[in-house]
């Protein structure tokens, strides 16, 4: 069967897609992560993620804001909070792997594919259980999430050749006493 996809690429043969279902990787911070690399190349995206790993960079948190703490690296983000989810990273990191095996199948240049399409959506929730005092139970719930990349390689933007200016017409002025 053909996964489905939440957008299409306007040209299918310059794209590439890849997906993953039912991650076992907490929704939120894939969700913060994974929107950032929107409008990177797919290389420029494997560094960004290698380093927010290393913690040389940092996943601004633009949505899901609720106790995350202020950090200076965020401020090159032009926000305050961020973090550094490194699960989610090496999760993404997958994807876009699976990205570079399938344009190189494709025969297209990493180099010139352009992320266009990020998507990260919940999946529905895993139960388990954690035991509390006075032999009570509460659930201890997993918050997966599929996730949807497509990569397109983009044409050249070439300059339109400029044309030669046509001579300006003056409006002929109305005589004394004439109406338009």
């Amino acid at each position: 069967t053909m996964a489905s996809y939440s957008t299409q690429p306007t040209n299918a043969e310059k794209a590439v897609k890849a997906r993953t279902a039912y991650s076992r990787v907490h929704y939120k911070n894939t969700h913060e992560a994974a929107a950032v690399l929107k409008g990177m190349t797919v290389p420029k995206a494997q560094k960004y993620l290698r380093d927010v790993i290393e913690h040389k960079d940092i996943v601004p948190f633009r949505v899901h804001t609720g106790g995350i703490g202020h950090h200076a690296q965020a401020k090159k983000w032009g926000m305050a909070q961020g973090r550094w989810p490194e699960k989610s990273c090496r999760f993404l990191l997958a994807v876009l792997q699976n990205i570079e095996s399938n344009a190189e199948a494709q025969g297209l240049e990493l180099a010139k594919l352009k992320i266009t399409h990020v998507s990260v959506q919940r999946a529905p929730k895993q139960r388990r259980r954690t035991y509390r005092a006075h032999g009570r139970i509460n659930p201890y719930m997993a918050n997966p999430c599929h996730i949807q990349i497509i990569a397109e390689e983009k044409p050249e933007q070439v300059k339109k050749a400029a044309e030669p200016a046509a001579p300006k017409r003056r409006k002929p002025r109305l005589t004394q006493g004439a109406s338009a």
